[in-house]
């Protein structure tokens, strides 16, 4: 990874502007489970770092943006950009790590630098589709799996993809491992938001639900309840809960198995990455991120 961490410091010195460099250092880094796995599949390819850090532009670039749409003022429990800079500062970074990431791409063949491209097109869909799906209480599973796999999934899925075919692996398998992942990773998120505590997540303890994101454990725990428990589910939607209402959700959540049956569809994901792909180095990454939630 000290390579990849090499990389981004050069594109982002590159640009020529030290208000931008400044503030890109100050992002928290993250993970970087999309370089991670680059690396993971093309170790032994010079350009591996290269790649992996492209993706980190991108996906750096579109968490600036998602803050903005969010009016989010913490980012992994630091003050977002947008908090420090303004909301114009951060989307022009944004766009710097976009631009930078796209010229960098012509380093590699046509076909991976297709398939990131789409990837960023898909996930730009799958953030307008949530902000869409704020505005009311979706309950769709299937919609929602939709957006997911759009805002999330995509870029892990391309980063898996561009991986093998710049070592010569089939790129159908790995893309797959990679969309899995992607979906479980985010499930296995979901799942946290409702679980943990403000300290863990750097932000209060359902967020999503008060920013208007019904998740799938929100989702299933909907339609076991009954009509008026279901109503009560509804009107707390986009709402700031109070303490005693969070205990409610969550005392649901428990007794419904909302959190287990969201749970059991991030593993059965993750037994489909496992038979894509017989690499245990990548069995492994799956099996650590499913063990965050418990």
């Amino acid at each position: 990874m000290q390579r990849v961490e090499a990389e981004l410091s050069r594109l982002v010195g590159e640009v020529g502007y030290q208000k931008a460099e400044e503030l890109f250092k100050k992002l928290s880094g993250g993970k970087r489970l999309r370089a991670k796995l680059i690396l993971k599949i093309a170790n032994d390819n010079p350009k591996a770092p290269l790649l992996g850090a492209i993706v980190e532009l991108i996906h750096a670039a579109s968490l600036l943006h998602d803050d903005v749409i969010d009016d989010a003022m913490l980012r992994r429990g630091k003050p977002s950009v947008n908090a420090t800079h303004g909301s114009k500062t951060a989307v022009m970074l944004g766009d710097i790590l976009y631009s930078k990431a796209y010229g960098e791409l012509v380093a590699f063949g046509s076909e991976i630098a297709k398939t990131i491209a789409n990837a960023v097109t898909m996930l730009s869909v799958g953030e307008m589709m949530d902000v869409d799906m704020a505005e009311t209480f979706n309950t769709d599973e299937n919609t929602y799996m939709e957006m997911l796999y759009l805002k999330t999934a995509t870029l892990i899925e391309a980063s898996a993809k561009s991986s093998a075919l710049l070592v010569g692996k089939d790129p159908k398998a790995y893309a797959l491992y990679g969309k899995n992942l992607g979906l479980s990773f985010q499930i296995i998120d979901d799942i946290l938001d409702i679980t943990s505590d403000e300290k863990t997540l750097g932000k209060p303890a359902m967020n999503d639900f008060t920013e208007g994101k019904a998740t799938l454990p929100y989702i299933y725990l909907y339609h076991q309840l009954k009509e008026s428990e279901k109503q009560r589910v509804a009107s707390y939607h986009r709402k700031k809960l109070t303490q005693e209402e969070i205990a409610w959700m969550q005392q649901q959540m428990q007794q419904h198995a909302a959190i287990e049956k969201a749970y059991t569809l991030a593993k059965k994901l993750s037994e489909e990455a496992k038979d894509a792909v017989e690499e245990n180095t990548l069995h492994a990454i799956l099996d650590t991120m499913l063990q965050r939630s418990f």
